[in-house]
């Protein structure tokens, strides 16, 4: 019985130590997320703005691939939806006539690079070369400068925010990542963005992906029911008198 007794509390004593264990850990990441949070240097990349408008910005990232180009345009103009579509430098080349149309179609085009490469690990000078020139190839195109950009893989460091910044950019990411690009089927990625979707909130899609036209078109519904308006990312953000938390939330400055 007393054996009985000294094994049933080695074992309990080694499920509370076990427990401890991942609490500790759990801490330790909390806390390190929270340091990093603190001591970085730079503005972090618009993800969602702080709204109690029941606004939201559905946005498309364009880098290969146009053969569901016109289905997304199709569908955003039945339900009188404009977004903004992030585009690839090397896209535009491949595809100047599309690049027209959805600017024809009265939706926002922004800056996604020129190559697509990941930003910090390219020097400053490929930086501005990046940018400068997707956004002279998108002005040739649609006769319209762009200030909105988007950075690949959302991938982000101080340089790339200095130089944005710089060249007269707001840098954006997102807080809703539709999933669309893991290939979970349509009604995952629908199920998705009406779970995630907030007042406020920069949805993340891609124009390349299968099957775009159902979730797309199911997701805009699902937004409709709720009652949220969808907005180009420009009438989301504030343009002036703003900060940005760490978590990439955009708050307005209220004037004192």
């Amino acid at each position: 019985m007393n054996s009985a007794y000294k094994r049933t509390k080695a074992f309990l004593l080694s499920i509370a130590v076990f427990l401890g264990a991942l609490i500790l850990i759990g801490c330790f990441v909390i806390g390190i997320k929270n340091i990093c949070s603190i001591f970085q240097s730079y503005e972090a990349p618009i993800s969602r703005v702080d709204t109690k408008e029941k606004k939201v910005a559905l946005t498309f990232d364009v880098a290969w691939g146009s053969e569901n180009i016109e289905e997304i345009l199709d569908i955003l103009d039945k339900h009188n939806v404009k977004v903004t579509f992030f585009l690839v430098g090397s896209w535009i080349d491949d595809n100047e006539e599309l690049v027209k149309e959805i600017h024809n179609r009265g939706h926002e085009i922004g800056n996604h690079s020129n190559t697509h490469s990941s930003f910090p690990d390219i020097s400053n000078d490929e930086k501005v070369e990046e940018i400068i020139s997707t956004g002279n190839k998108i002005k040739n195109l649609t006769g319209e400068d762009v200030n909105l950009f988007r950075p690949p893989f959302g991938h982000i460091d101080k340089d790339t925010m200095d130089t944005c910044k710089s060249l007269g950019y707001y840098t954006l990411k997102w807080d809703v990542d539709s999933g669309d690009w893991k290939n979970i089927g349509s009604v995952n990625v629908v199920e998705r963005v009406s779970k995630n979707t907030h007042c406020g909130s920069i949805v993340l899609f891609h124009a390349n992906v299968k099957n775009v036209g159902t979730y797309l078109e199911d997701s805009i519904a699902n937004l409709e029911k709720k009652k949220f308006s969808m907005v180009k990312v420009s009438d989301l953000i504030y343009k002036n008198n703003y900060k940005v938390t760490s978590s990439g939330e955009q708050k307005l400055i209220e004037n004192d």
